[in-house]
């Protein structure tokens, strides 16, 4: 039951959050492409800079959570519920899209999204494994 009502989730949820990522949440295009590649340092020093612990919150952690049900691919692509093939088919797609933001300058192409994402489908991954385990009746 569980797996059917997350393949008619899923569709919407990765439309919606492609959305959000170029257009969504006062996106606007860039005069100039912006690329960010040092791990780590980037997201430290949004931090540092900014004031309200909202937005790092809201940017931080949603970077985490918002790719947790990618971590669930594994019930419709069964090639998926692999953890490497997870993260190596992830790591693609994520990159593919921090680079149409760069491209379009809809967005900034950063390292740590592509961390940040990928902990994520790796978090979501494991309460896959944790629902799989414990709770057989409800997944099947």
């Amino acid at each position: 039951m569980v797996k059917k009502i997350y393949k008619i989730f899923i569709v919407p949820y990765t439309l919606f959050l492609l959305y959000l990522m170029f257009l969504g949440m006062g996106r606007f295009q860039y005069d100039e492409n912006v690329v960010r590649i040092k791990p780590v340092i980037s997201t430290i020093e949004f931090v540092q800079g900014t004031i309200r612990w909202e937005d790092i919150i809201r940017i931080v952690l949603g970077n985490i959570v918002m790719f947790v049900p990618f971590g669930f691919l594994g019930w419709i692509f069964p090639r998926l519920r692999d953890l490497k093939s997870l993260l190596f088919s992830f790591m693609s797609a994520i990159v593919i899209v921090e680079a149409l933001q760069y491209f379009t300058r809809m967005g900034i192409f950063e390292t740590d999204d592509v961390i940040l994402n990928t902990f994520g489908v790796y978090l979501g991954f494991l309460i896959c494994q944790f629902i799989e385990k414990n709770y057989k009746r409800l997944v099947s």
